[in-house]
């Protein structure tokens, strides 16, 4: 008779463990975005993702660090995404002002993502609770160097190196949050937007001239 070698189980084993983790996180980001932070229960995110109790809270042992946790999941998912697009979707060459355009729309568009409003949500519930805000912290920080990691890489060796660089993606991202945050109730096309004009003209003038 013959058995399985106690590897093979092993790695078999660690793939369920790190399926039902996912199927857990995507539950919570669905319902954060759906629901909001204080609709987005442990008993709502467990029957949508179809685990059990002891199993939600064999990989998540609160509430808020299954909510950071996953929003974070998915943003570092889509940032790596965004990195890994910046070389098919950002073609000028690197000291061509038409970088900047190009950057600059890629960037906007990471704005309108599930992660977005999922942060979003967590930044809401954040103001009314100390434990919220404990474990939203350190992670925030974390994905904060990842993204001006990958914007580097949208914006390229020469414009990233410039003094002001750092300064205008401080006013890019700061603007550019806020203006999304009226999409919530107001329905049209990022793409359109009257503000991508001026942040690209803005960009410009501090970046390639």
């Amino acid at each position: 008779m013959s058995r399985t070698p106690p590897a093979l189980t092993h790695n078999t084993q660690e793939r369920r463990t790190q399926a039902s983790r996912e199927k857990i996180l995507d539950a919570a980001v669905k319902c954060l975005i759906e629901y909001g932070y204080a609709g987005a229960s442990t008993l709502r995110i467990q029957e949508l993702a179809g685990v059990s109790r002891g199993r939600l809270l064999h990989h998540f042992a609160s509430r808020d660090d299954l909510l950071v946790g996953a929003v974070h999941h998915l943003a570092a998912g889509r940032i790596a995404e965004l990195k890994d697009e910046a070389t098919a979707t950002v073609r000028a060459a690197p000291d061509d002002p038409a970088r900047i355009d190009q950057a600059v729309a890629r960037m906007w568009s990471a704005f309108h993502q599930p992660y977005f409003w999922a942060s979003i949500e967590l930044w809401i519930g954040a103001r009314h609770s100390e434990e919220l805000r404990a474990a939203l912290g350190p992670t925030e920080r974390a994905l904060y160097e990842s993204i001006y990691e990958t914007l580097g890489a949208l914006f390229g060796p020469v414009f990233s190196a410039r003094a002001r660089y750092r300064q205008v993606m401080e006013i890019l991202v700061s603007s550019m949050r806020g203006a999304s945050m009226t999409y919530a109730f107001q329905s049209r096309r990022p793409s359109s937007d009257p503000h991508l004009p001026y942040w690209t003209q803005m960009a410009r003038a501090l970046l390639a001239e």
